[in-house]
């Protein structure tokens, strides 16, 4: 049986611990790529390349606590290995019609992505990889402060609980304020914010999850992430951008040791370059996914 969706290209997605919202764009009989998005974005993101990307079927999910999809439960601190376990639940649940061709993540997505690949390189055939490598990681030195302001974030925001909503007249100024925040393109930040916020009585508000914002309590080392990432054996494409993370740009040497299989090509455009310049990150796309 697969998914459907409704005439907005919405599916919910029950997995055994949480519930996801997705879109999916695309003809039935077409290949599926999954795409998963990055830190305080969602499923809209991948919009403009579900444009140029007909000849595939999109299924792009909001992680848990962004867009649509619901938060954890609780009030403890989120960690980025939860995510892993989100993937691994998501990939079990799909329809075997609509097992991915190939998994797209963007910078958070991305990272996910490619440690879940590293461990189980039979999951997919292809990786798409767009601002995006591995694990973050830092030196062993920084532990004991990345604690320390991980609880910092966690009783402000215990704290914070009992406060009432704020609210906003409405969604447009939302948009602008991460506009000048980020510099991302206005355009982007209006798709992005459509899906991040709610409708009230009272005006608008974030619908995301406020845990998203608070500090990590612990984050890998190198030597960790280069156990983890070692002889990475899926067919993988790495995209970035020339205004993207030149952090990115510089690991690429590290990146062509880890990886078996990898292609890299870097486009004009910012870290949201699959918004930006979707018509050239889908021809990257499409071209690796033929060869």
């Amino acid at each position: 049986m697969r998914l459907a969706c409704d005439p907005d290209n919405e599916i919910t997605i029950k997995l055994p611990h949480i519930t996801l919202a997705a879109r999916l764009w695309g003809a039935q009989d077409k290949p599926v790529i999954l795409a998963l998005h990055g830190w305080l974005d969602n499923a809209n993101s991948f919009e403009p390349l579900s444009q140029y990307l007909t000849d595939y079927q999109i299924l792009a999910v909001d992680w848990p606590g962004h867009g649509a999809s619901q938060h954890r439960p609780g009030a403890y601190p989120l960690h980025w290995v939860d995510y892993l376990y989100d993937l691994d639940a998501l990939l079990e649940a799909l329809p075997i019609e609509q097992k991915p061709h190939a998994i797209l993540g963007h910078s958070l997505g991305g990272i996910i992505a490619s440690a879940y690949t590293a461990a189980f390189p039979d999951k997919v055939s292809n990786l798409l990889l767009i601002e995006a490598l591995s694990p973050l990681y830092e030196g062993e030195s920084k532990s004991k402060k990345r604690l320390q302001n991980s609880f910092s974030d966690h009783r402000r925001y215990l704290s914070n609980l009992a406060k009432p909503v704020k609210f906003h007249r409405d969604i447009a100024l939302a948009a602008y304020a991460r506009h000048k925040l980020t510099a991302l393109d206005l355009q982007w930040c209006e798709l992005l914010t459509q899906r991040n916020m709610q409708n009230l009585d009272s005006g608008v508000c974030w619908r995301s999850d406020p845990r998203l914002k608070l500090d990590s309590p612990l984050r890998l080392t190198y030597s960790q992430v280069d156990a983890l990432m070692q002889a990475h054996k899926v067919n993988t494409l790495l995209i970035s951008g020339s205004r993207g993370f030149p952090q990115l740009r510089e690991a690429i040497p590290m990146a062509n040791r880890w990886f078996d299989q990898l292609q890299t090509i870097e486009l004009e455009g910012d870290h949201h370059l699959h918004m930006g310049n979707a018509e050239k990150v889908s021809a990257a796309i499409r071209a690796f996914l033929n060869r």
